[in-house]
């Protein structure tokens, strides 16, 4: 069954609702678009489709690109603040405590924006309300 969508800027043509929903998953379709099936005669918001609105992207993006790459080298930073810290405890040195501060601060910023990264990416409608 085919689905047509239409907004501002013009108007596409579905072949199937699978089709739909991966472009509302890639945010080419936007809440605020109009969306017709085929055989009906009324246009109906993007986000008042219920399976569209609720849709996700599934795990397999995650692993894809450089995300994995980044959780690695968050993994490697965090491992080289504790060994800074266990080796600042025992040998009593200032300089490898700041340090090691220092590694720990960017490991939590670097991870924070690939969490936040990561959720934006995977609900394109992140903002919709429902």
């Amino acid at each position: 069954m085919k689905y047509r969508v239409r907004n501002q800027d013009g108007e596409l043509e579905f072949e199937s609702f699978g089709q739909l929903e991966q472009a509302w998953l890639m945010g080419m379709v936007e809440p605020s678009d109009e969306v017709l099936q085929e055989g009906h005669q009324k246009w109906r918001r993007a986000d008042s489709v219920a399976v569209l609105a609720t849709a996700k992207r599934h795990g397999d993006n995650v692993w894809g690109g450089s995300w994995f790459l980044f959780v690695l080298i968050g993994v490697a930073l965090g491992t080289v603040a504790l060994v800074l810290f266990k080796q600042a405890a025992t040998e009593k040195n200032d300089l490898k405590w700041g340090l090691g501060f220092l590694v720990a601060i960017v490991d939590v910023v670097l991870m924070t924006r690939v969490t936040v990264n990561a959720q934006k990416r995977r609900n394109p409608h992140h903002g919709l309300k429902r």
